[in-house]
């Protein structure tokens, strides 16, 4: 079976989806993330300006499914918020995403589940599930699934236990239009033993909300420690998790039919500049594809990206 391993790219200038087609293949990947926009704003273009089916045409040459392409959603949406135009404006903006989700062909959209901004857990959660209740509602027959995304406990954000993505999952009328993005640094932050049990979180995770609803992996290693509630993502191999671990997710038999896809940061000229940033998926990917961490990966990319 292919494994589906990639990263997030960019889509963006004319070039759209197809150039988000070809990052992804410079970096030898077969899997791949997008914004359908930034994710700071709602500005979006047109559907017909994305240049979907040369996108489509384009994996079909190399042999990609089209399930291989994961949406995220921006991040300025909250379904839990109190303020209950902000929540309607969350709402509808999530509703057209998940349109361009479904025209672009992906089978799941990224979702941060929401903050409850002081009002409690339990008052956020019901605020997501009767939001996504809605959302459900107009966008009935469309085959993209809500992948919410466990999240490393920071601030009032909902999602940093397995339990609180099930107790969504037991509101909402329509279960089965979500899924579940476990991403690997906000579940170490949480404080789930990923890098020396695996296979015991694994068998939590199931009885809580069962493996099955697992759709997408976030790939990244930490600059915390465990339990650390902060959300800092480092390359794979230079944190807290450590390499034998993120190799050992992407690796899991059980696993080889989910997408995987790499957020780590960025490298910068030097350590004390920051001036300019290279990307880290093609050295990334390959480490992971061979199962060997090399430790120079970082100057490595430095030298290449100078020639």
């Amino acid at each position: 079976m292919m494994l589906k391993l990639g990263s997030h790219v960019s889509m963006q200038g004319d070039a759209m989806l197809i150039g988000s087609v070809e990052e992804a293949l410079s970096y030898d990947a077969t899997a791949f993330m997008i914004y359908t926009g930034a994710p700071q704003n709602t500005r979006r273009r047109a559907l017909e300006q994305l240049r979907i089916e040369a996108a489509q045409q384009r994996m079909a040459e190399q042999g990609l499914p089209l399930g291989n392409i994961v949406v995220h959603a921006p991040y300025i949406i909250n379904l839990a918020n109190p303020d209950p135009e902000k929540r309607r404006f969350a709402i509808e903006f999530l509703v057209s995403e998940i349109e361009r989700t479904a025209a672009i062909g992906a089978e799941h959209i990224v979702l941060h589940p929401g903050a409850h901004v002081g009002q409690g857990a339990d008052v956020g959660i019901a605020y997501i599930a009767e939001s996504l209740d809605d959302v459900f509602a107009k966008t009935q027959g469309v085959q993209v699934r809500v992948a919410l995304e466990t999240m490393a406990g920071k601030g009032t954000e909902i999602g940093r236990n397995f339990e609180e993505l099930r107790a969504i999952m037991d509101c909402v009328k329509a279960p089965e239009r979500l899924s579940v993005c476990f991403d690997t640094c906000h579940t170490h932050d949480a404080g789930y033993d990923i890098k020396d049990d695996f296979d015991g979180v694994m068998q939590q995770f199931d009885d809580v909300i069962g493996v099955e609803r697992i759709g997408v992996f976030h790939i990244n290693d930490s600059k915390n420690p465990q339990g650390a509630s902060k959300d800092r993502h480092e390359n794979l191999g230079l944190g807290h998790i450590g390499f034998p671990a993120l190799s050992h997710i992407v690796h899991h038999p059980d696993f080889a039919h989910i997408p995987k896809i790499l957020e780590t940061p960025y490298v910068t000229e030097d350590d004390a500049s920051k001036a300019r940033l290279y990307p880290p998926y093609k050295y990334e990917i390959a480490m992971l594809k061979a199962n060997t961490f090399d430790p120079s990966f970082i100057a490595r990319i430095r030298i290449d990206q100078r020639k």
